[in-house]
């Protein structure tokens, strides 16, 4: 990996996505994205992430985030991943009404053959890509970009209209489903 996409200094903010191998659908259902959001309320309060934005899609997720009180941002993330994983597959093995189940769990299964760091299911694809938001300029154009993430997807027509967001946060001052660090 080049040095562009590593993560030099945990305690300033950086954005990432995480993608669902094979940009699956995997996250559209409630159920599947609390999964996500009670991993990062854990992370919050009791791994030292600083969560600045985020939104999440049915087939990835966007953070801004850092880390506080000398902790790792990648092993943070290292640690979010592989646990959001597990709990996501488990979920989707074990919901009776997911149609999509065996065509899901079969390509994390392939995609796992690949890599050497899952035993049975690779769910997240393996990089995040984080980019450090060095400047006031590029924090605003990643945190945009980031809440209208939506909106061009043609879900809602105004980037607080959607629930799993910091964008009500940003836009209209009022507490998300997720507390959020403001930079």
């Amino acid at each position: 990996m080049s040095d562009r996409y590593k993560v030099k200094d945990s305690f300033k903010p950086h954005f990432i996505t995480s993608t669902v191998t094979g940009w699956a659908d995997a996250l559209s259902r409630p159920e599947y994205k609390d999964i996500i959001l009670n991993s990062l309320l854990y992370c919050r309060q009791h791994k030292n992430l600083l969560v600045h934005a985020w939104v999440l899609m049915n087939n990835h997720i966007h953070l801004i985030v850092s880390a506080a009180n000398d902790a790792n941002l990648p092993f943070i993330i290292r640690d979010f991943k592989k646990y959001t994983s597990g709990r996501l597959v488990d979920a989707i093995n074990n919901n009776a009404v997911e149609s999509r189940k065996e065509w899901m769990l079969n390509m994390f299964s392939f995609a796992a053959r690949g890599n050497n760091d899952n035993e049975r299911y690779q769910f997240w694809q393996k990089d995040y890509h984080p980019v450090e938001l060095s400047t006031g300029a590029l924090f605003q154009q990643r945190l945009d970009y980031l809440h209208e993430n939506p909106v061009r997807a043609g879900i809602v027509r105004e980037p607080q209209h959607y629930l799993y967001s910091s964008s009500i946060d940003y836009y209209e001052q009022k507490p998300g489903l997720l507390a959020i660090d403001m930079l």
